[in-house]
């Protein structure tokens, strides 16, 4: 069972992590069957999902970043509709604090920001003053550029030392420590080797002192892995690569994953929940 108290309300599942559904609410996300609305949440909802992830900026390798009107107008009447229907936690993919408030006056609970609060100085002190739980990613570069720089010395330090400073500078703005979630950004600025490193070494990242999400859907690094060669750009054939993946995640440490497959992901996890007391 797995047990997180996120913006102020216990999250509870009775499998070993819980799963964020993935609502991509563009034209540009790179595997297509996320692009969506409330329609889309509400099934992944039914599907299992203990969240709802709702982006209004494509973050793919190569994407550009949009105005936050644009990004507002994409993801506010989401959210209004979703919340007329459940009350299922809402985390919102933004780094601009314009974005996080309007979508927190709409019905959202908990801030993904993939600059780990770095890209806006107000949205820190925004989620302290709010009690938002916010998760803290690791990325090198922008989307447009990330890839062209992807070697460490050495990834899992190299990744957990910046969100060890990220997460003291969250604290810093007065976000409480057990609001931190930290994900270490498979696929923003990586190799596959150094995915892979992460993915194995993922609940030793920031000494265990926070909650990991893991985000592997569909990835490039997971079609590399399949066998196609670079990755192929339809994602479609990712699937069962994804939940080795995600398995592996979850049994090395992973407390949370961000997923497209919510039904598939709900099965993998019953399956790991019923050898609990075997292994």
């Amino acid at each position: 069972m797995m047990q997180l108290n996120l913006s102020g309300r216990d999250i509870k599942s009775p499998r070993p992590a819980l799963i964020m559904g993935i609502v991509n609410a563009t034209p540009d996300s790179f595997y297509g069957s996320s692009r969506g609305g409330a329609e889309l949440a509400l099934r992944l909802a039914d599907e299992g999902a203990d969240i709802i992830d709702i982006g209004g900026e494509s973050t793919r390798p190569g994407s550009s970043y949009i105005e936050d009107q644009e990004e507002i107008r994409r993801i506010v009447p989401v959210i209004e509709q979703i919340r007329k229907k459940t009350d299922i936690p809402i985390s919102v993919d933004t780094r601009k604090r314009s974005v996080m408030e309007a979508a927190w006056n709409a019905g959202a609970d908990i801030l993904n920001d993939i600059s780990a609060l770095e890209d806006d100085e107000s949205l820190a002190p925004f989620a302290a003053e709010k009690g938002l739980s916010v998760i803290l990613m690791h990325k090198r570069g922008i989307p447009s550029t990330m890839q062209d720089n992807t070697k460490y010395d050495d990834v899992l330090e190299q990744v957990s030392s910046y969100l060890e400073k990220r997460a003291d500078a969250a604290q810093a703005a007065g976000i409480k420590a057990e609001k931190i979630i930290v994900d270490p950004g498979i696929g923003f600025g990586k190799g596959l080797d150094e995915n892979k490193a992460l993915i194995w070494n993922c609940g030793s990242l920031c000494k265990g002192r926070y909650p990991v999400l893991m985000a592997l859907s569909r990835k490039t690094c997971i079609g590399i892995m399949v066998g196609e060669e670079g990755g192929r750009a339809d994602s479609d054939g990712r699937l069962y690569g994804t939940l080795t993946a995600d398995l592996i995640a979850v049994m090395r440490g992973a407390s949370l994953l961000r997923v497209h497959d919510v039904k598939a992901c709900r099965n993998t996890l019953d399956v790991l929940e019923s050898f609990r007391g075997i292994m």
